[in-house]
């Protein structure tokens, strides 16, 4: 018969006989000093693999009681390894033992939109919105609009949508969520750690909880000399840092050697040594599961060395045979006799299974059916049931390390290759059908194809192309997460393979700096690519390519960034080449070359398709952008209103946003008073967006309006609040060009001296960024209109003046900058 119900019933005798007493009296002390005072407490259970952290930190967790809260990490599931994931996990966890996670679930809120914004906010792709009454609340009373994560938005919206004042207060006044939008996605990530932590340690009042970290070695499996690690621990040393009132247990192989970066976590953690079973024990573990004959318990017991992984599956091969469990010698020879005594097919599906991270039925059937085995459910569950086949969530399972290591063993490379190959296929089709079911998001929806990149690389049968796909895809699924996972994996493969194809390692290079640059971290992305000048290549070399240029573009090398732009554009075809030509012919018209810039939007608009209304919005976004530096006013408008209709068109909140700051930017020169309407509207949606240099934009051009209405103070006040975005989004150029605009503001206000001193730094500014040669002359313009002669600014416009190609005459854009001159130093005169 079946093992499955007969096992489950001793495993419960198992669990009796479990011998730690001295870990669990050490755990009853450390649950009694609860809740603690203000440092955390940390719990290390200490053992190597196959002793059984696991079943004991599952059986610590059955003896707690409901006197506490728990929840459980297991780091051995990959996508539990990255911090946005992992909190998701525990506010779950907790939040369904009744803690209220209000702060939290905003500044997680704000993070997931961060990382995502590709997403809107709704129950479908919004993480836990069902189980968070704040945001159900939230998106519920907005009523279908979207609506965007930033802590200031989501923090107006509570007003109405809670009608607790106490509540409604604590998360007004709250000081971390009214500094959120102003913080780097990485300063972000550690606010949300601690929000997390600071609403567990309120709840820990009437109920302490207990958070239970299992497989740490999963998350750094080589430490450093010095116990030290890469970082990848960091955000969960950040974590368990801030828990206080509750207890953290850590499972690992090694003491945590955390006092190594900071001393203080000597005194809070408690190692806790789990050794071998005595052979009491182990011999009372056997008799329970019905191994009772003298000779074969002590045979057993004696070569299981203690480890309980042994002993299970020595019960394991007696359920299977109880008449021929033959004398064991050594831990392996109880792995092989278990092998002898499991029926054939189950074997070789074992076999398979062990090539597999994680499993669920369908992986099972797949496999069955590629290599004529059992699919069958009785055969499923037999399988399961093993004492080695540990659950996860969402159906899935894994097998112990241990097991893995011995079943792939008896795999040829060939098969091994096989298999994996399989499983890619498996996975591929399961992301496919998540990918249109629009109900499921994050790390549940995206996975899949992180586990299909994993296969293909071992089956030796993806290209860096089709990672590349799969990333963007992982992407588009609200997938941030995945895509870190899968550059995990391609450092773990290149790691074990230095010889290794290098496109994998570009691959791995370009990902990883896609992601630096969605954090804006330009320079580790210099760091990661500091090649710029090699060929582009494959479609993969141009990615890698434009993102380093873009981040020497953010760094101020324009240059240096056109160049690689210019190569990409050359050498490339479709999608990569559409996105470099679009990079190229922005750059261009920054740096003064109008007629070439044109052009170039213009062949990018004939090679986007019509199916792509974004692309062609921001072309003609772009083309508008052209025209107002050229001070083409009623050209510029008419291109606004088509990219307008474009964004519309596509329902994107984001490029709509981006059209009322240009609108107002536009309006200063035609219409000041509609001008500061339009920039306090841009204002508040982009305070939505949390889009920092669009609203020192938005700020610079309310306060070039308020100058033209001649009201200095309003102008003063505006051109402060844009520096500060600016100086937060590290826009070099935007904070230029509002100098050189508050420099009218100087010269209205008498200061004739310091006018001349911020046009001068102004451009400076512009030249050390090779932007804006037409403000340059402008800047000169103004200068001689004012009777100054200043070397220096006469200087850069002869400069400028070399380097800039206009739509028509250079002179007829001087009589045009004149004209708008006037507008400025008409009121300051």
């Amino acid at each position: 018969m079946p093992i499955g119900p007969r096992y489950r019933r001793v495993s419960a005798l198992q669990r009796q006989f479990f011998d730690r007493e001295s870990v669990l009296a050490a755990y009853e002390a450390a649950l009694g000093r609860l809740p603690a005072g203000p440092d955390p407490q940390v719990f290390n259970v200490v053992g190597i693999g196959g002793i059984g952290k696991s079943r004991l930190l599952q059986e610590l967790r059955n003896r707690t009681g409901q006197n506490y809260r728990t929840a459980r990490l297991d780091l051995q599931v990959p996508a539990l390894r990255q911090q946005e994931d992992a909190l998701a996990v525990l506010r779950t966890e907790f939040g369904a033992q009744g803690v209220k996670f209000d702060r939290f679930d905003i500044a997680y809120a704000v993070l997931w939109q961060r990382v995502h914004p590709q997403l809107r906010m709704d129950r479908a792709s919004t993480p836990f919105a069902e189980q968070s009454e704040v945001l159900s609340k939230i998106l519920d009373d907005a009523m279908g609009f979207p609506v965007f994560g930033t802590a200031a938005g989501l923090v107006r919206l509570t007003d109405r949508a809670l009608t607790n004042r106490q509540r409604k207060q604590r998360i007004k006044s709250d000081p971390t969520l009214q500094d959120l939008d102003n913080l780097t996605n990485a300063e972000l990530g550690d606010a949300v750690s601690y929000l997390l932590a600071e609403e567990l340690r309120e709840a820990s009042g009437d109920r302490p909880y207990v958070l239970y970290v299992d497989a740490y070695e999963a998350l750094v499996p080589t430490p450093l000399p010095g116990g030290k690690s890469f970082g990848a621990d960091a955000w969960l040393r950040d974590l368990l840092g801030q828990l206080q009132g509750g207890l953290t247990v850590v499972a690992s192989r090694e003491p945590l050697q955390w006092a190594a970066y900071d001393e203080d976590w000597a005194s809070v953690i408690q190692h806790v040594p789990v050794e071998g079973l005595p052979m009491d024990a182990r011999l009372d573990l056997l008799s329970a599961a019905g191994i009772t004959e003298g000779g074969r318990q002590r045979s057993i017991a004696e070569a299981s060395a203690g480890v309980p992984f042994y002993l299970h599956l020595a019960i394991d091969t007696y359920l299977q045979n109880p008449a021929r469990l033959e004398t064991t010698i050594t831990s392996e020879h109880i792995v092989q006799r278990f092998l002898q005594h499991v029926p054939p097919d189950e074997v070789r599906i074992l076999e398979l299974l062990s090539v597999a991270r994680t499993f669920d039925f369908g992986a099972f059937r797949a496999l069955g059916r590629a290599f004529n085995l059992p699919t069958h459910l009785l055969t499923w569950e037999s399988l399961t049931a093993y004492s080695f086949a540990y659950p996860l969530s969402q159906g899935w399972y894994r097998l112990h390390q241990l097991m893995v290591a011995a079943l792939q063993s008896h795999l040829s490379p060939a098969v091994k290759r096989s298999v994996h190959d399989r499983l890619r296929a498996y996975w591929e089709e399961v992301a496919g059908r998540l990918e249109s079911s629009p109900d499921r998001a994050g790390v549940s929806r995206s996975s899949p194809l992180r586990e299909a990149v994993y296969h293909g690389l071992h089956a030796e049968a993806i290209s860096a192309e089709q990672i590349h796909e799969y990333a963007d895809r992982g992407m588009a699924m609200g997938g941030r997460q995945v895509v870190d996972g899968i550059v995990k994996d391609l450092r773990d493969y290149l790691a074990a393979r230095p010889g290794c194809d290098s496109s994998v390692r570009e691959a791995a290079d370009c990902l990883e700096a896609e992601s630096l640059l969605s954090l804006g971290n330009a320079r580790a992305v210099i760091e990661l690519a500091p090649e710029v000048d090699r060929r582009a290549g494959t479609a993969v070399s141009a990615r890698l390519s434009l993102a380093a240029a873009n981040a020497r573009r953010i760094a101020g090398e324009s240059r240096t960034a056109a160049r690689i732009f210019q190569q990409v554009w050359e050498e490339q075809s479709g999608p990569v080449r559409v996105s470099a030509g679009f990079c190229l012919a922005d750059i261009r018209m920054w740096q003064g070359d109008f007629a070439e810039a044109f052009d170039l939007a213009e062949a990018v608009y004939g090679m986007s398709r019509a199916d792509k209304p974004v692309v062609r919005a921001d072309v003609k976004r772009l083309l508008h952008l052209g025209h107002r530096f050229l001070l083409s006013f009623d050209a510029a408008a008419d291109l606004l209103k088509e990219a307008e209709a474009e964004y519309r068109r596509a329902e994107d909140p984001f490029g709509l946003a981006n059209i009322r700051t240009n609108r107002a930017e536009l309006l200063v020169f035609t219409d000041p008073e509609a001008a500061v309407a339009e920039a306090a509207e841009a204002l508040a949606v982009q305070r939505e967006l949390g889009a920092q240099h669009e609203i020192g934009k938005a700020y610079t051009a309310m306060a070039m309006a308020q100058i033209r209405l001649g009201q200095p103070e309003r102008a003063s006040s505006s051109f402060l609040s844009a520096y500060a975005a600016l100086d937060r989004a590290g826009y070099r150029s935007g904070r230029a060009r509002a100098d050189m605009y508050r420099a009218f503001l100087l010269l209205q206000q008498g200061d004739r001296g310091g006018a001349l001193s911020t046009w001068r730094r102004a451009v400076a500014e512009f030249e050390a960024c090779d932007v804006y040669p037409s403000l340059v002359m402008a800047i000169h313009r103004a200068a001689v209109r004012l009777g100054e002669e200043d070397g220096g600014l006469a200087d850069a416009a002869l400069r400028a003046r070399a380097g800039l190609r206009p739509l028509g005459t250079l002179d007829a854009l001087e009589h045009r900058t004149d004209e708008v001159l006037s507008l400025f130093l008409g009121v300051a005169a």
